[in-house]
């Protein structure tokens, strides 16, 4: 059965709408009998419904992030100029997940969850984007790390309905470095024994497991240069002990184990040659946007020459590096000089005719 966690409410994560679909087929055979989808919205949808922007949510983030960094009158995020969408994806605590799973969903809940793909989120995405607000044509897509992968998926499966798209810090199709990565997240989690099979009674259980998942991303989250630099001084934390576990063992431990794992399940197998026979160039052919791709050049996981081998696959596309030393988790922005350098290209993609 469904269980409390209070880190999931508006308390922390402000203000959003729960939007249900209703019963929703799910490509690897499952359903879930009545989606809810977590939506965040900013500015106001014109009377021609044609100045709308999706964002889309990476691994473990929500909708928060966004209000709080990327989102704002002074940012090409501007919500005066355009209506900006924030869905939130499924299994990430907000929207239907395995922790939260009640009611109608209450069948599907913690260990009985369904696997979900990215191609899962997209779809629902779009349903809810043309039946609840009328939406067809969207200016912009964009989103990080796993949003990258939700970006490329509208980029491949719905050519002609998006404008403008750019994935920042994740590529279309996964490799087999951020697989086996990914894998070393869900193992951490898994062998805590107070897991017990996803059959725990509070994310307090699994918190070693947490603390553990938590270690992995001090490891390959932030880059070399990152810890050898001591950048952690600069987020006023006097050694690096003291900011794995006054910052980022806080972050993960309060989240649900199962909804970490359902997000990591479709990180992993997030491909857009699935489409196609395998064949990426096919796949990434059928992309119309005008698109900037954008790398982190410190990131580990996602370096800049998976995302070159990509681009020479994509139409319309260019790459704009971000440079920044914290890496992949630079996607926070807590590096003052990081959303400078986002806002640029985004703004540069928006002022693009199409």
């Amino acid at each position: 059965m469904a269980i409390e966690n209070p880190y999931y409410t508006h308390e922390f994560h402000g203000d959003y709408d729960l939007i249900s679909l209703g019963e929703f087929a799910l490509e690897e055979g499952g359903v879930i009998p009545d989606l809810n989808l977590a939506v965040a919205t900013f500015g106001t949808l014109n009377e021609a419904r044609d100045n709308a922007i999706l964002v889309t949510t990476w691994y473990s983030g929500t909708h928060q992030i966004f209000r709080d960094v990327y989102i704002g009158p002074d940012r090409a995020l501007n919500p005066d100029r355009y209506f900006i969408v924030v869905i939130n994806q499924i299994g990430n605590g907000l929207s239907t997940s395995p922790h939260n799973a009640a009611g109608a969903n209450a069948g599907i809940a913690m260990s009985r969850f369904p696997h979900v793909r990215i191609g899962d989120d997209v779809r629902a995405q779009e349903r809810l984007l043309r039946e609840h607000f009328g939406i067809e044509t969207l200016q912009l897509v964009v989103g990080g790390s796993m949003g990258a992968q939700q970006t490329y998926e509208w980029m491949v499966r719905f050519p002609g309905r998006v404008k403008r798209a750019a994935p920042i810090a994740g590529t279309a199709q996964n490799t087999p470095h951020d697989f086996l990565y990914t894998k070393a997240l869900v193992e951490a989690i898994t062998s805590d024994p107070g897991f017990k099979g996803g059959e725990y009674s509070s994310n307090t259980d699994v918190v070693d497991g947490l603390k553990r998942h938590a270690g992995i991303w001090a490891v390959m989250g932030f880059s070399t240069e990152f810890w050898k630099q001591e950048l952690w001084r600069g987020l006023e934390f006097e050694s690096k002990e003291q900011f794995v576990e006054g910052f980022l063992e806080p972050y993960f431990t309060q989240m649900d184990p199962n909804d970490l794992l359902c997000m990591a399940w479709k990180w992993q197998r997030g491909d857009v040659a699935r489409h196609t026979g395998g064949d990426l160039e096919a796949a990434l052919g059928r992309n119309t946007a005008v698109a900037r791709i954008m790398p982190i050049n410190e990131d580990m996981f996602f370096p800049v020459r998976d995302h070159e081998a990509e681009l020479e696959l994509t139409p319309h596309a260019t790459i704009r590096v971000i440079d920044d030393l914290l890496g992949h988790l630079a996607l926070f922005g807590v590096s003052p000089t990081y959303i400078g350098q986002i806002d640029h290209h985004l703004q540069e993609l928006l002022d693009t005719e199409v």
